[in-house]
């Protein structure tokens, strides 16, 4: 394989490094044992945390060994957010969530093989320890001036927030889990996000005084930006997240699909696991026939069933295909419909009415006189059936599962009607 450190830089992963010849080194020298952590602050991932857990997967393909850290202590605290004070959830929420957060890790990691993945808890070394022994045996290496410098916290201190003594001592709970994991697992690598930077180089800086010999490295990356200027991982209906029923399948898919052709290039190689050959032959044809999207259709198949396996993209994608009559809506199953419909516009009635009146309820024309014209014109379809007249109504037997209209102006607008019968 190629040296993973050369892979990571063309794959635009690395931002920082403490020092990239000797991390190169000792790569070089492995195996390298390295750890990435999760804080359980939500019940589930979403693909921030996929950037982390892919880049980890890289490095154990490349015959590293990687410790996932769900953190049970850090998460009930939180890293300090830039602009406020984290809610602190119950004890029992964090440890229900951080059972969440390893099953979704568990299936994209390897965990056997000469370089297993190792699943860890910080709570496992953190619980038993009292104030006084924190504060003697981990407090003492750290110095209040660097603390305040590091940027995460200065931002806070100059907010109009200010900053707790909790969130202020994070750093030096994610600098404890460096030096454990040095301790117990022979740990020398902690990656994580630039973001968190700071939070990172506190792991480092304390091995450097605890164990003066060691030499450990930490490595950040970038910060994901989006050419239309919005929130990398977000969408209309918010945080794309990687459990299905916080974020469906269907709309985990499309919103790679949706990929504008400026990013998809970058995405493809931070996300996908293809070789440079195929991802350049993608870029290659995004550029020649942008139209087609096969960059962002490789993308969306390939991350859709690393996330939620074949049998789900397969769904997906057939639902897809039959929303713009490439296929039968009545055999995609209910709940794959369903998912697939939220994503489109759509109105609840409790009765049925013209088509005419349904367009122009849903919004895929201005007014019903403007829906007759579509229905004129032969551009109005439900259920991907031409209508051909402007005042038929559906029936009962035209609802997919009994509940669902799909109704389509011309190749490409799309809309739903649900009949609720209440």
């Amino acid at each position: 394989m190629t040296d993973i450190v050369d892979e990571l830089k063309w794959r635009g992963l690395i931002a920082l490094s403490t020092d990239e010849d000797a991390l190169r080194k000792a790569f070089a020298d492995g195996p390298v044992t390295f750890y990435c952590g999760f804080d359980p602050t939500a019940p589930s991932l979403h693909l921030g945390n996929l950037v982390q857990i892919l880049t980890m997967r890289r490095i154990q393909e490349a015959g590293n060994r990687p410790l996932a850290l769900v953190g049970g202590a850090t998460g009930l605290i939180g890293d300090p957010k830039p602009t406020a004070e984290r809610t602190l959830n119950a004890p029992e929420v964090v440890a229900g969530w951080v059972e969440r957060l390893r099953a979704q890790i568990e299936p994209l990691l390897h965990f056997d093989g000469p370089n297993a993945a190792v699943m860890v808890n910080n709570l496992d070394w953190t619980q038993g320890l009292s104030a006084i022994e924190f504060l003697r045996d981990i407090g003492k290496y750290f110095r209040v001036n660097k603390m305040i410098a590091k940027e995460a916290v200065s931002r806070r201190l100059n907010s109009d927030a200010g900053i707790s003594y909790t969130e202020f001592s994070y750093q030096i709970l994610q600098g404890m889990d460096f030096l454990e994991l040095y301790r117990r697992h022979g740990c020398t690598l902690q990656t994580g996000g630039s973001d968190q930077w700071g939070n990172l180089t506190s792991g480092t800086d304390l091995i450097h005084r605890v164990e003066p010999e060691a030499v450990v490295h930490a490595l950040g990356t970038p910060l994901i930006t989006k050419a239309d200027g919005t929130k990398f991982g977000k969408t209309e209906s918010g945080t794309v997240w990687l459990d299905p029923e916080m974020t469906t399948p269907y709309a985990f898919y499309q919103f790679w699909v949706n990929a504008d052709d400026r990013d998809v290039s970058k995405f493809l190689r931070i996300f996908s696991f293809r070789s440079r050959e195929e991802i350049e032959e993608l870029e290659r044809q995004t550029q020649e026939r942008p139209q087609a999207r096969a960059a962002q259709r490789a993308l969306a198949e390939e991350l859709t069933t690393l996330v939620h396996g074949a049998g789900q993209t397969a769904a997906v994608i057939a639902a897809s295909r039959a929303l713009f009559g490439q296929g039968e809506l009545a055999e995609l199953d209910e709940r794959t419909l369903a998912a697939a419909l939220s994503e489109v516009p759509h109105v609840q009635v409790t009765e049925l009415a013209p088509v005419t009146d349904l367009f122009a309820e849903v919004g895929l024309v201005a007014s019903k006189s403007a829906a007759r014209r579509t229905v004129k014109e032969g551009g109005a379809y439900v259920n991907n059936v031409k209508v051909t007249a402007e005042d038929a109504v559906p029936s009962a037997e035209d609802l997919i599962h009994g509940r669902w209209l799909v109704l389509r102006r011309g190749k490409k607008n799309l809309a739903a009607v649900e009949v609720t019968g209440a």
